[in-house]
């Protein structure tokens, strides 16, 4: 059979999109019905459209089986397999793209900025768009047209305007996919991101573990010298990151999550899922954090309630303050050596210093006795010159004359009373 113009591009059209050729030849005698009843009829016709596939030709036959096709009608055939065609191809395009992006939610892919209007920016990525709403925005982010931007796939929406593909960079999980990009070990499964909290813009804690003893998961996150993590901190622009090792008992991970302050003790409830922590004075500020920022991150990061020793109140996972803390069995939680280390050496720092004060107190002490002790010899002479030199020092020869006359009379007297 010969290949007509219609055929052949019927099966170039399905070939090149992707597109079954029934599905197209459905889709065109749909249109072509609702066109005649539109032009020529009611809504209300019962009809039944043939269309050959191979030459194009139509017929349209009412309900009585009677050809109502009307003349000149492959025209307006042609016009409509053309529109149907055109709409069917960007409708399938659209599916094979949300399909394929339905793949990647959860990971990470880099587009630029097409364009920014009442606070949502709109990402080109190739083959769609992505929204990126300002609930998903970092507050430390500036964007502007023609800027690559790294996003998370977070969503696939049904709006009103169609399929929406909505991206994020506040979310927590586009911390953990930039460290699976930068971190080998990450990226093999070695080391696990166990847990994450993170305020965007300001700050994020994460709970890494290894399945290898060989392995610190700390310090392949950090990477030598900090070069993996200061290549995530950029990229955020300059959030801070905290990263602790995970551990199964939850007294250790509560003490961990708290960092950088130290903590000397936690008191936990198991039925409340509530934890005392206690920590050294001069460490509280930077346990509670800037506006309970710290607590409430370490509270969100293990799902317990943390209750800091000389702060008032009970932050929950939420970061909302309760007043009480529940009763139950209280269990006095293992130390790390690392905490007893510290705790040793400010131990001995104050010691020393109580003995160097002790010993300056001793040594002023005794200066003060040997003093007090050597006063008497020292009263006489220490009070003769400072009587009248001091007071007239400008009339030195009055005063040597005024006491001649009285040193004459003093000797004159006991030369009188012999002679008597």
């Amino acid at each position: 059979m010969a290949v007509t113009e219609f055929s052949a591009a019927l099966r170039q059209v399905a070939t090149e999109r992707g597109i079954p050729e029934e599905s197209i030849l459905e889709s065109i005698k749909v249109a072509i019905g609702s066109a005649y009843r539109r032009d020529y009829g009611t809504e209300a016709d019962v009809l039944e459209v043939f269309l050959d596939p191979e030459t194009g030709s139509t017929k349209i036959v009412n309900e009585e089986g009677k050809d109502v096709t009307p003349p000149g009608f492959g025209r307006i055939a042609a016009q409509t397999a053309k529109q149907v065609i055109l709409q069917k191809i960007r409708e399938t395009e659209k599916e094979v793209v949300m399909d394929e992006y339905k793949g990647k939610v959860g990971e990470i892919v880099t587009g630029t900025i097409f364009r920014v209007e009442n606070n949502v920016v709109v990402l080109d990525l190739g083959k769609a768009q992505g929204i990126l709403p300002q609930t998903e925005q970092s507050p430390v982010d500036e964007y502007r047209s023609g800027q690559r931007l790294k996003v998370l796939v977070k969503d696939i929406r049904q709006t009103t305007r169609g399929t929406e593909i909505i991206v994020s960079r506040s979310d927590a999980q586009f911390i953990v996919k930039l460290f699976e990009q930068e971190v080998p070990e990450i990226a093999s499964g070695v080391v696990t991101v166990e847990a994450i909290a993170r305020e965007a813009g300001s700050r994020t804690k994460m709970a890494v573990a290894s399945r290898d003893e060989k392995i610190d998961p700390v310090g392949s996150c950090v990477g030598q010298k900090g070069v993996r993590v200061q290549s995530i901190i950029a990229e955020i622009h300059g959030e801070k990151i905290d990263i602790i090792p995970f551990s199964n008992s939850i007294d250790k991970f509560i003490a961990g999550a708290l960092s950088p302050a130290r903590v000397t003790e936690v008191e936990i409830n198991e039925e409340a899922k509530e934890a005392k922590v206690s920590v050294p004075e001069d460490q509280l500020s930077l346990a509670i954090g800037k506006e309970g920022q710290n607590v409430r991150l370490a509270a969100k990061l293990t799902h317990w309630r943390i209750d800091i020793k000389g702060a008032a109140g009970i932050f929950d996972e939420e970061g909302r303050p309760l007043d009480t803390v529940g009763g139950g069995k209280e269990v006095v939680g293992i130390w790390d050596a690392a905490i007893k280390a510290a705790r040793k050496i400010e131990d001995d720092e104050k010691a020393e210093e109580a003995e160097k004060v002790a010993k300056e107190e001793a040594e002023v002490a005794a200066v003060a006795a040997e003093a007090v002790a050597s006063e008497p010899a020292v009263e006489t002479p220490a009070e003769v010159p400072t009587e009248t030199p001091v007071e007239t020092p400008a009339e030195p020869e009055v005063v040597a004359e005024a006491t001649e006359p009285v040193a004459e009379e003093v000797k004159e007297e006991p030369k009188e009373k012999p002679n008597e």
